[in-house]
């Protein structure tokens, strides 16, 4: 069984109380679990409760406690009371925090919220870090933390044992001092760390940049920027590539939504190819927002028009019913370590509430995912582009 997966109502019981904690959107019938065994690990080595701790807790009072990457607000919410700084990257995440936090009593503020763009904290004691998926992205943040711990700093990472490898370690090690594991409980394990002042990491070495191929349609050979963590930062990944090669050509005029946006790359396509149409670039990722305003300004010049939306999916509280003509997307279909639909059936609906009549959603996928099913169910028709053993493009209509 997923280590995550159980009834969302289970408690979180943690040495500061059991909290009832769920992800974002709220789904009573989800079984993926808003905390696992990494997020209860730390938080008992940080009370002393753990064999890691040998009996020793971490002094919290007062001092100023980051947590980076929490992924749905579990170690925000059991450690409201010391106001920590939380993170993170995901729109998704954030939310889910403030929800957790107000069932937990806490007021929001109680816990500073900060997305990967911000500008990080000044000094930090206590530095918590669930490890991402994510390498590139773990490098670029402790990179922009390095500055802000000192020699009294207590760093403490977790994540599950398939979450942590050599590489993990080396880049704790490399950027921020000497570094050891736990013993893994749970299939858990804790990063250990000591800040090493002597250390000089340099900044962070993203954004990466590459050219796009010379033989993709409208956006052969523009410049693609990938800020840490989005998908396929050093190269152009072979379902984008096909998506390309297929792609519709908008209208002027017409409302395009590059939907999970990522580096924009397909937007910046759709843009090039159709002149005076409005591009929309969303996703739930900061970096990725930022990775897709940087892509798009590179192949159409700084005053090209176009929004960019850190939101969940097409959100009826920012996209009306009947306001978007093309939908383009390339849905994930991992949370975290987790495989699951949801959110590609999320985007789907939303695509079909924020379509006018005659509106179309374009998607690109895996074949083996089985898309076309639920695009027939929602929408009543869908039609096959093009596709290879590998991949298809599907075509949908709001009727």
């Amino acid at each position: 069984m997923n280590p995550e997966s159980t009834a969302a109502a289970t408690p979180f019981t943690t040495p500061w109380g059991a909290f009832h904690l769920t992800r974002h959107p709220e789904d009573p019938r989800e079984r993926l679990r808003a905390w696992d065994a990494a997020d209860d690990y730390l938080l008992r080595h940080l009370a002393g409760e753990a064999d890691s701790a040998a009996g020793a807790a971490t002094e919290l009072a007062g001092r100023r406690i980051a947590v980076l990457g929490d992924r749905w607000g579990a170690l925000t919410t059991a450690l409201a009371p010391y106001e920590p700084v939380q993170i993170t990257d995901s729109h998704l995440g954030r939310l889910a925090t403030r929800a957790n936090l107000a069932r937990a009593g806490a007021a929001v503020d109680e816990a500073r919220l900060l997305t990967t763009r911000d500008t990080p904290p000044e000094r930090i004691d206590v530095l918590l870090v669930r490890v991402p998926k994510s390498l590139a992205l773990l490098e670029d943040q402790l990179h922009r933390l390095a500055s802000a711990v000192h020699p009294g700093t207590v760093v403490i990472g977790a994540g599950m044992v398939t979450e942590i490898h050599t590489s993990t370690l080396e880049l704790f090690e490399k950027i921020l001092g000497p570094t050891r594991t736990s013993l893994a409980v749970r299939k858990a394990r804790l990063i250990l760390c000591t800040p090493d002042p002597a250390l000089a990491p340099g900044p962070s070495p993203w954004p990466h940049r590459y050219a796009l191929p010379t033989d993709i349609g409208p956006a052969a050979g523009r410049t693609v920027v990938n800020h840490a963590g989005t998908f396929c930062a050093e190269r152009l990944d072979i379902g984008t590539r096909f998506f390309l090669s297929h792609l519709p050509t908008p209208a002027p005029g017409d409302r395009v939504v590059d939907l999970g946006c990522g580096n924009g790359v397909v937007g910046t396509a759709a843009a090039l190819a159709g002149p005076g149409a409005e591009l929309v670039f969303v996703d739930e990722s900061y970096q990725a927002v930022a990775s897709a305003e940087e892509t798009f300004r590179a192949g159409l010049g700084p005053d090209a028009p176009a929004e960019f939306l850190t939101a969940d999916a097409l959100d009826p509280a920012v996209f009306a019913p009947g306001s978007v003509d093309l939908v383009l997307n390339n849905p994930p279909f991992h949370s975290h370590q987790a495989t699951t639909d949801a959110t590609a059936w999320r985007m789907f609906t939303g695509a079909r509430r924020a379509l006018r009549p005659g509106g179309e959603l374009w998607v690109v996928g895996n074949r083996h995912l089985g898309y076309h099913v639920k695009l027939r169910r929602l929408f009543g028709n869908c039609r096959l582009v093009a596709g290879n053993p590998k991949f298809v493009v599907l075509r949908a209509v709001k009727r």
